[in-house]
């Protein structure tokens, strides 16, 4: 569905040299340094990276907004740069902090003019229409002005734009962002269901890992315009380390808890938590604060996927580049 092959993507940036009368400076920035990746039909894949890493400029380059300096892009065997129209009605876009709706109409008649925009049959756009306003729970506002819906509401109306030509690849940044629990909770079994049911290619940028962890089986994290890493999210945590964390509840507050094989990383008051390496043996562990501490209550989970990622941005190992190793 997509393939990216060495896509560098290189902008020229102007400054103002010091003193008067002095030309601007000018410094090429390359926003995305040879990355390289496929993905399959089907897949649902997180594209993640801190501010200014390329992630917008990646999805840019999928969706022809830009073309590469370098390299070679496909999507849905087409050149998104030459072929954007023919490319436009095989695949939906949203971009969580812009909309597509037209802020005066009602949803109904935004929706109406992008099916005509893509040339959607009369027939399939009634069906589609009535699938999509059963999954994203359209009904009660499809004829409120998109000036007067809400930002969960607006974006339930961004998917059905995107969604009404029934692409076979969505390409999603941040859809989720400034939205409330409940309408991230519908988004995102929204999401999970096109992808299971239909077979939607979905590829997804966000900041919100929450939506990593409930939707994608592949991440790929780039950082520094370099794709840093690519694959699952149990590999993650063991690439970056960081192993399972104990949390313990001793009767009352003390000193930090000293078990050979563990860190102590977080006290707050009588509850403490342990990293426990992956190698480590866990029951052993808890054996042995049984014996030395009066414990209320414990409890092991997994290292939070944000702690992963965030030591992934601070450098705080080596990661791999799919091919070869590449150092922080």
């Amino acid at each position: 569905m997509i393939e990216v092959a060495e896509a560098s993507k290189s902008f020229t940036v102007r400054k103002r040299a010091a003193g008067r009368g002095r030309r601007r400076a000018r410094t090429t920035v390359r926003a995305v340094d040879e990355v390289s990746f496929t993905v399959g039909r089907g897949e649902f894949v997180g594209y993640l990276g801190p501010n200014g890493a390329g992630k917008s400029t990646t999805i840019k380059m999928l969706t022809g907004i830009l073309t590469p300096s370098s390299g070679r892009v496909r999507v849905c065997g087409l050149d998104p740069s030459r072929q954007r129209t023919a490319l436009a009605r095989r695949i939906g876009v949203v971009f969580g902090q812009r909309t597509t709706l037209w802020w005066d109409l009602p949803l109904r008649d935004s929706l109406t003019l992008i099916r005509r925009l893509y040339r959607v049959e009369a027939a399939a756009h009634r069906e589609r229409m009535a699938e999509l306003t059963a999954l994203l729970e359209l009904g009660p506002f499809l004829d409120t002005p998109v000036r007067q819906l809400s930002l969960g509401q607006r974006m339930r109306g961004d998917l059905a734009a995107a969604l009404l030509h029934d692409p076979e690849l969505l390409v999603l940044d941040e859809p989720t962002i400034g939205l409330d629990v409940v309408s991230k909770a519908t988004v995102r079994a929204f999401l999970e269901r096109i992808n299971t049911e239909r077979g939607t290619t979905v590829l997804l940028t966000t900041h919100d890992l929450g939506d990593i962890e409930r939707l994608c089986r592949r991440v790929m994290i780039i950082d520094h315009g370099r794709l840093a890493y690519d694959g699952g999210l149990d590999r993650l945590r063991e690439t970056v380390g960081g192993g399972r964390v104990l949390v313990v509840e001793l009767a009352r507050p003390g000193p930090p808890i000293a078990v050979p094989g563990t860190e102590v990383i977080a006290v707050e008051g009588p509850r403490q938590s342990l990293r426990l390496p992956r190698e480590a043996n866990a029951a052993a562990v808890v054996a042995e604060l049984a014996g030395r501490y009066e414990i209320r209550d414990i409890a092991l989970r997994e290292t939070d996927i944000e702690d992963v990622v965030a030591r992934l941005y601070r450098g705080d190992h080596a990661y791999e580049r799919p091919g070869r190793p590449v150092a922080p």
